[in-house]
């Protein structure tokens, strides 16, 4: 077994876990740690707990020390630092006409190394760019390209449900969204419906996904014939999470009416008329496509 605390190093980041090394840590501290980038500071945000070594997939290192107050403040001069270099960074990359766009930049803790995101449409050539800067800042240089979705995290902004954005607010990892995870939710398949800041698919389309597709299962197809208690029917409508589901019966020779059931009070009996099954919307399968992306 190993003892292990999570660490995270911003607010909606991925936890990693590290080993106290017999160091009294707990939630909420800030820890001084070494990573693959150097040193830096986080803050203990699980544990410190058990696991078996089998869960643990990276090499554990172990925490160098709990943050002092002069840390905190190193920390806090750090992020002022690489605020007000933006300018400067914008200013040299304008000099060498480079197509490519900061969104952050950062120091890690030990001033070491200065990091800065950008986002670009192709390949850039900025071994200029990293010399001209390495001067300015007397550290080592390092570009780091980054995609839409993570600009997104980084900067931040309001989602279509008028609250902070899932990337930004909590979310640790990025988890693969699929357009069909809208079609089992019965979602309009317009693009700017079911797509958020970033341009792709909507993180939130997978909170309920998994709740849909086991109802599903259990709930005829549009189309679908049925036996009811009062008698066979075609299914015209779904309503996925009540499992419910709106039948055409005829009552009488030239009468038909729309009638709703529990799947429970229900019986399936195959799929037969298929002109009631709803066409999707008139919609570019290739702009979808681009939201998967």
């Amino acid at each position: 077994m190993l003892n292990i605390v999570g660490i995270r190093f911003d607010k909606a980041g991925k936890v990693y876990n590290f080993s106290p090394a017999g160091i009294d840590v707990k939630l909420n501290d800030h820890v001084i740690v070494e990573t693959v980038r150097g040193v830096e500071i986080g803050k203990v945000v699980l544990g410190p707990k058990e696991i078996d070594e089998s869960e643990n997939v990276a090499p554990l290192k172990d925490i160098i020390r709990i943050a002092t107050d002069e840390d905190l403040q190193q920390y806090e001069k750090n992020k002022q630092d690489a605020k007000e270099a933006i300018p400067v960074c914008e200013e040299k990359i304008l000099k060498h006409e480079l197509d490519m766009k900061i969104i952050d930049l950062e120091y890690t803790f030990d001033r070491n190394k200065f990091i800065v995101y950008f986002t670009a449409e192709g390949r850039v050539d900025f071994r200029e760019l990293v010399r001209d800067m390495a001067s300015i800042f007397r550290t080592r240089i390092e570009l780091r390209q980054i995609g839409v979705r993570d600009e997104a995290k980084c900067v931040g902004g309001l989602g279509s449900c008028g609250r902070e954005v899932c990337c930004k607010k909590f979310l640790g990892e990025f988890q693969p969204v699929s357009i069909q995870m809208a079609k089992d939710q019965s979602l309009s398949l317009n693009p700017t419906k079911i797509s958020g800041l970033c341009g792709r698919l909507m993180c939130c389309l997978n909170y309920e996904c998994k709740v849909y597709e086991e109802k599903l299962k259990r709930i005829p197809r549009i189309g679908s014939i049925v036996v009811t208690g009062e008698g066979k029917g075609v299914v015209v409508r779904t309503e996925t999470l009540k499992e419910e589901v709106s039948v055409k019966l005829k009552v009488e020779k030239d009468v038909e009416a729309v009638k709703t059931f529990h799947i429970k009070d229900i019986k399936f009996t195959k799929m037969v008329d298929k002109s009631f099954v709803v066409q999707e919307e008139d919609v570019d399968a290739k702009e979808l496509a681009e939201l998967e992306e």
